[in-house]
């Protein structure tokens, strides 16, 4: 039985209702900061909202209202001839180059080397990380200073010599000859990103399984790799977007369709027309099939990349 004193006996506080969360007072600084996101929020996305607007116009049309905010002259030609849907007839009839993309070829191009530069350069750079983080060697240091190193080397600075190095191996205009030099190009990145989670790693877990009889490869693949998942769902990513994204280097190396990938393939709607020059509706609508899915993968997984490129050692 409770008993309520009225005597110098402390008084029951209400507890706050669960579930409910206190809101705090909207003070200067925090709606500044919320209007300077949405001015970056949307001028980050006006790019594509411009894409979108000329690619659903018409390039005649386009020519006489260059400025209007809303598509002009509403039609679905430029996606159109991406797809290869339009008549040379209808492409020139609405002011385009009256040539359109061979889209599924140019998409299985960008997908397999996309895929290949991935899976390469991800179990590269997962073995060599490995090497760096968890097996003791002369050298060890100096080597991954090294490595490090290839960071402050810019990229145009090895196009040269990867183009000579692939021409003398026969592989250009060929998907190898892409897919090659592309591993490497940012594989010190990977090797970093992968060896800081492989610091935090428990050296028991790895003890006991070599105590058991498993080898280095073992444990790798075995162990390494399966507590890794994180960082390298997230390099592979990153790495698939940027493989995606390439261009100069496909430009140089590609010549023909059989290799040519599809953010090359975009200067089909750059050739000139006898109406209004450069096919811009085809031109975006292109741009905007070619960037869509990767816009979209980053969106669905950008708390997932967030989260694992701010680790700080194992969960």
């Amino acid at each position: 039985m409770t008993h309520t004193g009225t005597g110098g006996g402390a008084e029951p506080r209400e507890e706050p209702a669960r579930g409910k969360r206190e809101r705090r007072p909207l003070s200067w600084g925090r709606a500044l900061a919320w209007a300077a996101m949405a001015v970056i929020t949307l001028i980050t996305l006006f790019p594509f909202y411009w894409m979108l607007r000329t690619a659903l116009s018409t390039n005649t049309a386009l020519a006489q209202d260059p400025a209007s905010p809303l598509p002009v002259d509403f039609s679905l030609g430029g996606f159109l001839r991406v797809f290869g849907l339009q008549s040379t007839e209808e492409a020139l009839a609405e002011g385009g180059a009256g040539g359109s993309l061979d889209f599924w070829r140019y998409l299985a191009n960008s997908v397999l080397v996309a895929t290949l530069v991935t899976f390469c350069q991800v179990l590269f750079a997962a073995m060599a990380a490995y090497a760096f983080a968890r097996l003791r060697w002369r050298g060890r240091d100096a080597v991954f200073g090294f490595v490090l190193g290839g960071l402050m080397i810019p990229a145009v600075f090895t196009l040269l010599p990867n183009f000579v190095l692939i021409k003398e191996a026969g592989l250009v205009d060929s998907l190898p000859g892409i897919t090659m030099p592309m591993v490497f190009m940012t594989m010190p990145f990977a090797v970093f990103f992968l060896r800081q989670f492989f610091l935090g790693i428990s050296s028991e877990v790895e003890e006991a399984a070599l105590i058991d009889g498993a080898g280095r490869i073992r444990v790798f693949f075995r162990l390494i790799l399966p507590m890794s998942t994180a960082p390298i769902a997230t390099l592979s990513i990153l790495t698939y977007i940027t493989a995606w994204n390439e261009y100069f280097w496909p430009l140089m190396v590609s010549y023909s369709d059989s290799s040519r990938v599809l953010t090359v393939a975009l200067s089909i709607f750059r050739a000139q027309t006898p109406q209004n020059g450069t096919d811009w509706a085809g031109l975006m609508a292109a741009t905007f099939v070619a960037a869509l899915p990767m816009v979209l993968l980053f969106a669905l997984l950008a708390k997932r990349i967030v989260n694992s490129i701010g680790f700080s050692g194992i969960k």
